[in-house]
């Protein structure tokens, strides 16, 4: 099982994402994002898609034309794990340079 971050671990493990902000009334992390297009957003989904299986950790996320908002949480750890971490990189990654 994977453990909930906390303490040091958790400030060291999140001071790397600066484009996530904490979620109200939960313990997950959260970023939206923008595209120019329905295509291009669509494409970035199917990219994390396919790594979010690889990591068996999956986003939950919501889409309207160029906008993908995404929420990440352990649900079998209760909170924000490392599997969320990695998964915040790998999209910052995917998503290049693009602000919310």
């Amino acid at each position: 099982m994977v453990e909930r971050l906390r303490g040091e671990a958790r400030r060291r493990a999140l001071a790397g994402l600066r484009r996530w902000k904490k979620t109200k009334g939960r313990d997950a992390i959260e970023r939206d994002l923008r595209f120019r297009d329905f295509n291009e957003a669509f494409g970035f989904m199917q990219r994390v898609a396919l790594a979010a299986e690889r990591m068996d950790h999956h986003p939950e996320w919501f889409n309207v034309y160029n906008r993908v908002s995404i929420t990440l949480s352990t649900h079998d750890a209760g909170g924000l794990s490392a599997k969320d971490v990695a998964l915040a990189h790998f999209i910052d990654r995917a998503a290049g340079l693009r602000r919310a």
